[in-house]
């Protein structure tokens, strides 16, 4: 059975529910020493020429899982076996939090893209902490993506981003700090410049671990610059262009509420991520996701700065094959066009 009849069942199911399943089906899979070898032999693709030394981290590949898939670090084991090149957990919240009410999560099939108002549903700091710490140090760099608990007053939030870190230090190699998210009131009226200096001052106390910014993709490409410009300013080592988008112009199946993800936010998310590494690159590490769901893609990402691809709603419409797919066709990209490795096209369409 290939995946398209997987999908097929998969996708007569409630898309949470979906989820559910294929996270349980991911642990138990790792548990079974053939099947563990089977991904491995079948869906990684290893070649030393993708590589890169990034925060003094070895990434074996530029493509990564964005936050919100493996939100209580449970499925970091057989996200490996499937040949990410780093992983992110989260978004995690101090306190554990039901998320949104349900429904929440809504297939738009023909556009394949997704719409969700979770609300960082998850098992809260204590539980992730322990499966994480397990785990860590890992095989490949691990991303604390955190966030603020709903109840926690905007006034309040540098302390909740204080816990998270003091608590996680020991387990993650880097920071995501999620003020972007649309599903948890005002969360984005963090995104301003003297908010990200409060709270940079106060958690990079507690951390030698570097900070990544993720900024929304409904940002005007002033405002977006101007806070990643201050955010590297302060000390920010990495940026994620972007998060989901409250576009919802962009289909006329969206809800009025929640963010979508996947192919009706590539265009926007690749407009954006191109004016904000025009201004940035060389000044942090550049990560981008929304939209990306082949290597011609990817590697378009790649040259206009990228060093760093996430997906998510890719996975889940084109299954387990794609990281190998997309690290086999960038690698022939890159080679076909005189480079003799992946970081050698970073950024070359700025560096003309």
């Amino acid at each position: 059975m290939d995946y398209g009849d997987i999908k097929k069942i998969l996708f007569k199911l409630n898309p949470e529910n979906a989820h559910k399943i294929a996270e349980l089906a991911m642990r138990v899979s790792v548990k079974i020493p053939f099947v563990s070898d089977y991904l491995v032999d079948n869906f990684c693709f290893v070649d030393t020429k993708l590589s890169q030394n990034i925060f003094g981290l070895n990434f074996l590949n530029p493509i990564g899982i964005a936050g919100g898939f493996d939100k209580n670090a449970t499925m970091i084991l057989p996200l490996c076996a499937l040949g990410f090149g780093f992983l992110e957990y989260g978004t995690l919240t101090p306190k554990p939090q039901i998320g949104n009410p349900k429904p929440r999560l809504f297939r738009l099939i023909e556009e394949k893209s997704i719409q969700n108002a979770m609300g960082f549903n998850n098992d809260g700091l204590d539980k992730i902490k322990s499966r994480a710490t397990k785990l860590y140090p890992f095989s490949l760099p691990l991303i604390a993506n955190i966030g603020k608990n709903k109840i926690t007053p905007n006034d309040k939030a540098i302390k909740d981003y204080e816990i998270l870190v003091s608590g996680l230090d020991g387990c993650c190699d880097a920071f995501v700090i999620n003020i972007s998210s649309p599903n948890t009131p005002n969360l984005r009226d963090l995104q301003s410049e003297s908010f990200i200096k409060d709270l940079f001052g106060a958690i990079s106390q507690l951390t030698q671990k570097p900070l990544i910014l993720k900024i929304a993709p409904d940002m005007s490409i002033d405002a977006a610059i101007s806070l990643c410009l201050s955010a590297t300013n302060v000390g920010f080592k990495g940026l994620i262009i972007n998060n989901t988008s409250i576009d919802y112009s962009l289909s006329p199946n969206a809800k009025d509420f929640g963010g979508l993800s996947g192919q009706l936010i590539k265009n926007k998310s690749k407009e954006l991520f191109k004016e904000v590494a025009k201004e940035l690159f060389g000044k942090a590490i550049l990560i981008s996701c929304g939209g990306i769901d082949n290597a011609n893609e990817a590697y378009e990402r790649i040259k206009m700065g990228a060093n760093l691809i996430q997906i998510y709603t890719s996975f889940i419409y084109e299954g387990p094959s794609i990281c190998k797919n997309i690290n086999n066709q960038i690698l022939n990209l890159a080679l076909s066009e005189g480079y003799e490795s992946i970081s050698q096209a970073v950024g070359v369409d700025i560096r003309r």
